[in-house]
């Protein structure tokens, strides 16, 4: 809580840093994953599910042999649904292993390595580039395109950025992951910049998240007979495949790559095999980079818009003018909300965030373009001070002309 000059905040300090340990906080995170790996399981019993835990490989569509701990076990079905999610890409130049790790070797480090590269600047690079510099790591970010996060627009990315610069996070940008090398003693990763000119980079760890690639190897995916589309499973607007009555969801059929997207998918594909009728045909699908700050981004961002020729009016409310956000420190971090509704008829198509704890805010906006929301019906509902949720409401109003509070 205190800050560079050792004064302390809001009223508090402290007489001597905080201490970290990092193993204790690994076992934190285990602990929690283990009661909802529990859950889940529950869950499954509850319901009379037979959980076989193993490795699986399909002989063809409907027959796989799983080894388990007690032998392998034959599993015949009438419907099958793959759901193999995806892995780390890996980069020839860097072979993972030892201190060349991917975001799952991150996630269960016993020490947070003292310096730390990462290679990539999309989400997952940042979360945890940001994520062990507030541990207190010195991190360097290396990225081969000329800025970061490539799939949000700047005024979504500056936030983040800032941060960053204020944190002391070192970014080489339009740079070059060569490869690693043992020196004297010191480990570093070798890096071509943009000039043209090549630099060591001091490294306990070199974490790569250059991306995630769907999980389609070793399982025996070439004997079920499926269509591909590129990297991905093929898949209609219901997740069937080419073959019948074998279904996929998730990263294994393309993007976005979300949790919230299999799930459900999941559940629509349950529900047809049960003889409902659904599709799987979603307004838009959210998505949240925890970064810091954090961004939320559903439906259109404003160069989509345009792209598809939508003449639009944008209402942009700042964190800066939200008592809430003040209150959280999160005043001053140049966080906003943006709407994007057409100008004909006020529907909204687009709604981003950046800001503290704006991923909470995620669900009000997907329902908004879910239920096919115009200006007026988020004009007219009243909003509870004091909250975070104020914003939105003041950027809506601000598409109609009338922003009371800016």
């Amino acid at each position: 809580m205190a800050d560079k000059t050792g004064a302390g905040a809001f009223g508090i300090s402290l007489k001597e840093p905080p201490a970290l340990d990092f193993g204790e906080t690994i076992r934190w995170k285990d602990g929690i994953v283990g009661k909802l790996n529990a859950g889940v399981g529950a869950l499954l019993k509850k319901a009379k599910v037979r959980a076989l835990m193993g490795w699986a490989v399909f002989s063809d569509a409907k027959t796989c042999t799983v080894e388990t701990s007690d032998g392998p076990t034959r599993v015949s079905a009438e419907h099958v649904i793959l759901a193999n999610g995806s892995e780390p890409v890996e980069l020839p130049s860097l072979p993972l292993g030892g201190p060349i790790i991917s975001s799952t070797e991150a996630l269960s480090l016993e020490v947070v390595p003292k310096r730390l590269a990462v290679v990539g600047a999309g989400y997952i690079g940042l979360e945890l580039g940001i994520a062990f510099r507030k541990m207190g790591a010195e991190v360097t970010i290396v990225e081969a395109l000329d800025r970061i996060l490539p799939l949000y627009d700047e005024k979504l990315v500056t936030p983040v950025k800032r941060w960053l610069e204020r944190a002391g996070v070192t970014l080489h940008l339009a740079a070059t992951a060569l490869g690693s090398r043992q020196q004297r003693g010191e480990f570093a990763l070798i890096v071509a910049t943009r000039d043209g000119g090549e630099i060591d980079i001091p490294a306990d760890n070199i974490l790569v998240t250059v991306g995630r690639r769907p999980r389609t190897q070793s399982w025996g995916l070439e004997n079920m007979a499926v269509e591909m589309a590129g990297p991905f499973v093929k898949i209609d607007n219901q997740c069937r495949t080419a073959m019948r009555n074998v279904w996929a969801i998730g990263d294994l059929v393309g993007e976005p790559m979300l949790a919230h997207k299999a799930s459900a998918q999941g559940e629509m594909v349950a529900e047809i095999i049960s003889g409902k009728r659904r599709t799987f045909d979603p307004v838009a699908i959210p998505a949240v980079c925890f970064t810091e700050p954090e961004i939320v981004s559903a439906g259109l961002l404003p160069a989509e818009a345009k792209d598809r020729g939508i003449d639009i009016v944008t209402g942009i409310f700042p964190f800066a003018a939200s008592g809430r956000a003040l209150t959280m420190a999160a005043g001053d971090d140049g966080g906003f909300i943006r709407v994007l509704a057409r100008r004909d008829n006020h529907r909204i198509v687009g709604i981003q965030a950046v800001g503290a704890h704006v991923s909470e805010l995620s669900g009000e906006f997907i329902l908004a373009l879910e239920m096919g929301a115009v200006s007026e019906d988020i004009a007219d509902t009243i909003h509870v001070h004091p909250t975070l949720t104020e914003a939105f409401h003041e950027s809506v109003l601000q598409t109609l002309g009338h922003a009371i509070h800016i």
